[in-house]
């Protein structure tokens, strides 16, 4: 039989699970940390009329989350706001995709039956109606647009952009521009993976003026720690400063993995019957993220180092690429790898002894799970997917190859 005081601490490791979201975006302000200068820059973009916004970024940084609570954030406006978020997928066109956008809104009209006023009834309808039929131009989308602003302020978010072949994505610029040119006081937030706005909208010169570029960097260790201390303080729980460094490295910059890390040690700590976080308890995270991480990262990551040979250096190598010091672009070169390897395994290493290492990493063989960029001898790589990082940190430690700071 459950006591009061066992189910207590049950009921706060499930609580755990709300606050700290490692699978599906923030969809509440409330749970939401950081990227003030990212959100600032998108909602200037939204109160000024023809302006439209391009959030962009590596996968796993949080742009949908942050696209999420952009409403949130638009306090005192004069009218209603409309906010419909649609995802793209590779088989989506540029009417199936604002076919998505006006069926997510809903209208009312009055309609009088038996010619009398007092037989009049509000009806509703999806905004679906204004733009007709299957064939949608730019031209429709801004005259349906238009007739939204005048009872509301519409903001429509189209997440995953880059889904999309980029021969499809050429009519929403023509849309931004239209828009822009006839200053219809609606906002369009284009939101995809990519290095730069060139690799999502080709005709991105054409529209420069209408479109705020809002690039999303991973998130730094202040917004990263925030994201701990601000869902544990809604549990009524703390942390420590030394578990609290140790969650802030393990995640990269990457929001995933810090709430991934951060449920499993809250949960951990729930099951000491203790409300503060101790290293133990995020030592006992790692574990536990390691083994419920997504099965498509866990698959590549035994792609990218499994060998018949026991004295590989395949994981070494892939450890020694996640700790290597990056550019701004997450980019980090061969030279960059080779002090981490050093620290790894304890003893020095020549590029030309895992440059085939890396090579191999490019390869169809081993995933890809790196991507090589530049010409030959100055060749720049990063992760296909940016979840795999943390995820060979995890590993490294795990396997007692890297310790983890603790800390002042």
């Amino acid at each position: 039989m459950t006591t009061d005081d066992e189910q207590r601490w049950q009921d706060l490791a499930i609580q755990a699970g709300r606050v700290f979201s490692p699978s599906a975006p923030i969809d509440k302000r409330s749970l939401f940390a950081g990227r003030e200068l990212q959100i600032r820059a998108v909602i200037d973009a939204i109160n000024q009329k023809g302006q439209h916004a391009i959030i962009y970024g590596e996968r796993g940084v949080g742009k949908t989350s942050l696209a999420n609570v952009l409403a949130s954030f638009l306090d005192k406006q004069p009218a209603p706001i409309v906010a419909p978020r649609v995802q793209c997928d590779a088989l989506d066109t540029f009417p199936t995709v604002w076919r998505k956008v006006f069926d997510r809104i809903e209208l009312t009209r009055s309609v009088t039956r038996f010619r009398f006023a007092s037989d009049a009834i509000q009806e509703t309808f999806k905004a679906t109606e204004l733009v007709g039929g299957d064939d949608i131009s730019p031209d429709d989308v801004r005259r349906a647009l238009t007739v939204l602003s005048k009872s509301a302020l519409p903001i429509v978010i189209i997440d995953e952009f880059d889904r999309l072949p980029a021969d499809r994505r050429r009519p929403f610029a023509d849309t931004i521009k239209t828009l822009s040119d006839h200053a219809v006081p609606a906002t369009v937030v284009l939101v995809g993976v990519a290095e730069n706005v060139e690799a999502l909208v080709e005709e991105h010169r054409s529209v420069e003026r209408a479109l705020v570029q809002v690039r999303m960097p991973r998130m730094s260790r202040d917004e990263i720690a925030r994201i701990v201390t601000t869902g544990l303080e809604k549990l009524g729980m703390a942390i420590r400063p030394d578990a609290l460094e140790r969650l802030v490295v393990l995640s990269q910059g990457l929001p995933h993995y810090t709430h991934l890390v951060s449920l499993y040690a809250a949960r951990e700590a729930a099951g000491a019957r203790t409300l503060e976080v101790s290293v133990g308890h995020v030592n006992g995270a790692i574990d536990k993220a390691v083994t419920g991480a997504q099965e498509s990262i866990a698959s590549l990551w035994h792609q990218a180092t499994r060998s018949a040979r026991k004295d590989n250096l395949f994981a070494d190598v892939l450890l020694a690429c996640a700790l290597a010091e990056t550019d701004r672009q997450g980019t980090f070169a061969a030279q960059d790898v080779r002090p981490r390897l050093r620290e790894i395994a304890g003893k020095p290493y020549t590029i030309a002894s895992f440059a085939q290492h890396l090579e191999e990493f490019c390869s169809s063989r081993r995933g890809p799970v790196l991507q090589r960029t530049g010409a030959k001898r100055s060749f720049r790589y990063r992760f296909v997917n940016p979840l795999m990082q943390p995820y060979a940190i995890m590993q490294g430690y795990r396997s007692r190859r890297i310790t983890l700071p603790t800390g002042s």
